[in-house]
Parts: structure tokens; C-alpha cells; sequence
């Protein structure tokens, strides 16, 4: 979900993502250490785990089956990002509606979104 898409808020339930969240239940999440709260960025400490001193891995993605910590709600109902507004870089570059969204999509048996990335 790019920074260009639609805020997603409770007040914006008509947003696809939010009764989606396949995305959040399909892939592992790695980003830079630096992206968390000790080392100056947004994603609280307890919820990534390191994985070479460089690397840090959003918990819950690096098990099967694939599920984000952050994520709330039942995938394919109704979902959240409990920390939408402190979510790592791949969190925040990820688009509903492309290739990406499409496989995680039909992971969980939801068809695809319209055509092509929804920014």
C-alpha cells in the first residue's frame, strides 16, 4: 500500500485493503534496522525480530503460516494495520492491486483487484 493511496482509517471502509489484509498474511517483511524505534525510526522495537544486525524482520513473517503481528482482524474480512502510521518501508511501498497483491490475493482464494496498481 503506497503513501499516495487513500489514508486507511475505520472512517475509510470502502478502501479494499481493509477487508483484505492478504498481503500482511502471505509475506515475509524484512527491512533496515535503522527503520526501528531504537535506531531513530517508527516501528516499536518488540515487533520485529533481528536477523543479521542489518536486517530486522516484522515478527509473525518469518514463520509459516505467514502472519504479521501487526495485522488485525480475520484476513479476507475485515483487517487493520495496528501500526499503519509507523509501518517499515515495505509495508509502505507495497501497492494494492499489483502483481504482488494479485499472488497474495489468490493465496488466501480473494480474486484480484481491478486492473493494475491503485495509487
Amino acid at each position: 500500500m503506497s503513501d499516495d493511496a487513500t489514508t486507511m482509517t475505520t472512517a475509510d471502509s470502502t478502501h479494499p485493503c481493509l477487508s483484505c489484509g492478504a498481503c500482511c498474511a502471505s509475506f515475509r517483511v524484512d527491512f533496515a534496522v535503522y527503520e526501528m524505534q531504537a535506531m531513530g525510526g517508527t516501528v516499536p522495537d518488540g515487533l520485529a525480530l533481528d536477523v543479521n544486525g542489518s536486517t530486522c524482520r516484522m515478527r509473525g513473517t518469518e514463520q509459516v503460516p505467514i502472519r504479521c503481528v501487526a495485522l488485525t482482524g480475520q484476513v479476507g474480512q475485515q483487517v487493520a494495520c495496528s501500526i499503519y502510521e509507523l509501518r517499515p518501508a515495505p509495508c509502505r511501498e507495497f501497492s494494492a492491486g499489483d502483481y504482488a497483491c494479485h499472488k497474495a490475493r489468490a493465496r488466501h482464494g480473494l480474486a484480484p483487484l481491478g486492473d493494475g496498481p491503485m495509487d
